[in-house]
């Protein structure tokens, strides 16, 4: 792997850990909007809270992740259908934190090849998502969704992020989360793709990465 010239990286659940972000962002929606919930309906909020987030997650509208939860969890105070957006959009960029740790793996890989991102989502949520964690000085090639007006899984959008580092795609690796938009997505780019599988989830997909890692320190194999 030492010959590639560039590792292009996913963003959401690659870099930024979701799974803790959409916790505070729940914290936030239950401190605004919920007052004298008992602790065990708060757990069961939460996990409810996160199977609407999991079942429209790709989905930029919402809406759709808070009116069945305050349908089945009515609030002391419910935001108007009309503010759930611009609330979602207020607060949920910046509940996304990064360890050192990540920084100093990125940065290390930084001084042997390209590195570059490629995220699906919103210009707004994404930029701030980016912002927030210090992520925009450690890649100067930051390419999303909405932006370049095609996402993963089509190929236009790596070759878009090829492009703009000169590089051709058998001399890049993507490493992603995801095995069908991120992995299945690079190969049709005719790039290799590491998949990042830190829950060891079971690949029950036809899609054969070129690798597997359940860390990103793996990466740095690839330079000793």
């Amino acid at each position: 792997m030492s010959d590639f010239k560039a590792m292009l990286f996913d963003l959401d659940d690659t870099l930024l850990n979701r799974d803790e972000a959409v916790e505070k962002m729940f914290s936030v929606i239950y401190e605004t909007c919920y007052e004298g919930v008992k602790h065990s309906t708060n757990k069961k909020m939460l996990q409810k809270f996160k199977e609407y987030d999991k079942r429209s997650y790709g989905c930029g509208d919402k809406i759709k992740v808070l009116e069945p939860f305050f349908d089945e969890f009515p609030p002391k105070y419910r935001l108007p259908r009309t503010s759930i957006q611009n609330f979602w959009n207020s607060h949920f960029p910046y509940c996304f934190s990064i360890n050192q740790h990540t920084i100093n793996i990125v940065n290390t890989i930084k001084m042997h090849v390209e590195v570059a991102i490629i995220t699906n989502g919103s210009i707004q949520r994404q930029k701030a998502k980016i912002e927030t964690t210090n992520l925009s000085s450690c890649f100067e090639t930051i390419i999303i969704s909405e932006e370049a007006g095609f996402s993963k899984p089509d190929k236009r959008i790596f070759h878009l992020a090829l492009n703009k580092l000169n590089v051709q795609p058998e001399e890049a690796v993507f490493i992603g989360d995801d095995i069908e938009k991120d992995i299945g997505g690079c190969q049709k780019a005719n790039m290799k793709g590491i998949w990042f599988n830190p829950r060891m989830i079971r690949n029950e997909t036809s899609i054969k990465p070129y690798a597997e890692i359940s860390s990103l320190d793996q990466l740095l194999r690839c330079f000793t």
